[in-house]
């Protein structure tokens, strides 16, 4: 019987798969068969630690500040054609920095901007393979976050931003999706899973009364990329724990 989440042969990168809930999808692909790179802030897979999540064995690696468009456009694909494009980036400015015009502009381009500027560098090889793109967002993209104006808007457009991608580039063969992770514990999260009362009040509120892990969002990742998924376009998927409820 055919294991629809199969992946040999098939070429995936991962933007922001260098740490955290993109290292894990990364892995989740490259443990089915797949030839997986990684796009990360630092200048080789060697300056990562594996403290902070950082597992970058098996997969290929190349430095790329997506909140820079013409880094984006300078880098090469590692691959001849490209299969599976996950969108992971993300960044985040904590002590009010996003109401300041400098916290806004960085995380505007890192979580918004750059997903437009990625999916347009690549959508020719896609559309190739009649592949399938994932954009991760968050559910504080469907919600108010009183502290951090910037990473809340720049998550709703990402939702919004996989409606029209979905459309869009469903005409040339290509899958768009998402999914909106709830709490997660990598190195964003610190500032709540490091405080042991902050992480019993958010707990509080999750059905499911844990957090989520890297590879809770790579099955969600794995399910919408692969044939299981194949009627399914323009959707967030939100993967929470029921926190959002």
């Amino acid at each position: 019987m055919k294991d629809d989440t199969d992946f040999t042969g098939r070429r995936v990168l991962v933007v922001g798969g260098s740490s955290g809930i993109g290292n894990g999808i990364a892995h989740g692909f490259r443990l089915r068969g797949a030839e997986v790179h990684v796009w990360g802030t630092r200048a080789s897979a060697a300056d990562y630690d594996p403290a902070d999540g950082s597992d970058l064995s098996g997969l290929g690696y190349s430095a790329v500040d997506v909140g820079d468009p013409d880094a984006i456009e300078a880098v090469a694909l590692p691959f001849d054609g490209l299969d599976v494009l996950i969108l992971c980036q993300g960044t985040v400015v904590y002590r009010r920095g996003e109401f300041e015009r400098a916290g806004w502009d960085r995380v505007m381009a890192v979580n918004l901007d750059s997903l437009m500027h990625i999916a347009r560098k690549f959508r020719a090889q896609l559309a190739e393979a009649r592949g399938s793109m994932v954009i991760v967002s968050s559910i504080s993209g469907l919600q108010a976050n009183i502290g951090n104006p910037a990473y809340a808007a720049s998550k709703a457009g990402a939702i919004s931003l996989t409606k029209t991608l979905g459309r869009a580039f469903a005409a040339d063969g290509i899958r768009v999706n998402g999914l909106a992770p709830g709490l997660v514990d990598t190195k964003l999260t610190k500032v709540t899973t490091q405080h042991p009362e902050r992480l019993e009040g958010a707990l509080a509120n999750i059905p499911q009364r844990r957090m989520g892990t890297p590879e809770d969002m790579a099955g969600a990742a794995i399910f919408l990329a692969s044939p299981l998924a194949s009627y399914v376009t323009g959707h967030t998927l939100i993967v929470d724990g029921g926190l959002s409820l």
